[in-house]
């Protein structure tokens, strides 16, 4: 066999799963062939999650960095001549001052491309499967619909919230966990990546459509008398800049 190197290997799933997301996994069931084909599309994907893992690792995790050492200097390159600084220095019996101490002695030589990357690297090392294909489903800044389901108070109001965030983006990004979508939605709007906005008018069938899930369906008979808070979801500013430079080629 060939030997493939890491890039193109994480360039190949990149490709591959974004073919999936388009034409859908359903269809592809149906075509001749595709037992092998989805095998071997299992194969390339935990290469590359095994590529992508060993990448991250290698650049250095702040947390378990700093329980193997606490250096006591850093130093800065300037005119051509290294200068050494001194550093907070924290007894590694201490692993979490070690790690705030690591992560302030990191922050004197990044620049800003550099603080960048290391952003998006601990939020890409966050993301669940699920969530980056929302993530891509969000990419092109469409919104989704979004739903709260409440317990109707005496004035109509909204009041005890048992469900939030429902969406059919998830269904949309054929996500494998369809019941957690609210919990994939609530996460990416809370690592910043995607913003929740009002109802939006044009989006009605899609509603309609989403009240009719088994989730939201579950979350309305836990209550005497529901009441629907209709939302969108989109991506937010940040998750464009991170979509922009983590997105597989």
């Amino acid at each position: 066999m060939p030997c493939v190197d890491s890039e193109d290997l994480v360039q190949r799933a990149g490709r591959i799963a974004g073919w999936a997301a388009r034409t859908g996994y359903s269809l592809g069931r149906r075509l001749p062939g595709a037992d092998s084909a989805e095998r071997s599309l299992r194969t390339l994907e935990q290469k590359a999650l095994g590529e992508l893992r060993r990448r991250l690792e290698s650049a250095g995790d702040p947390y378990l960095a700093t329980l193997n050492h606490a250096p006591s200097t850093s130093r800065n390159v300037a005119n051509g001549q290294v200068k050494s600084r001194a550093v907070t220095v924290v007894s590694p019996d201490e692993p979490l001052r070690v790690a705030m101490s690591e992560l302030l002695n990191r922050s004197t030589g990044l620049d800003r491309d550099r603080s960048r990357d290391y952003l998006y690297a601990i939020i890409l090392r966050q993301l669940t499967p699920d969530e980056a294909r929302i993530l891509a489903a969000l990419a092109d800044g469409s919104p989704f619909p979004l739903v709260d389901v409440a317990e109707r108070s005496g004035l109509g109001a909204a009041g005890r919230v048992v469900l939030r965030n429902a969406s059919t983006v998830g269904k949309a990004a054929g996500v494998s966990l369809l019941d957690h979508v609210p919990a994939y939605v609530t996460r990416l709007v809370g690592l910043g990546l995607a913003d929740i906005d009002e109802e939006a008018p044009a989006l009605s069938t899609q509603y309609e459509i989403l009240l009719t899930d088994d989730t939201v369906r579950a979350a309305e008979r836990m209550v005497k008398r529901a009441r629907f808070v209709r939302r969108t979801v989109r991506i937010s500013p940040l998750g464009v800049s991170f979509w922009q430079a983590c997105a597989p080629n």
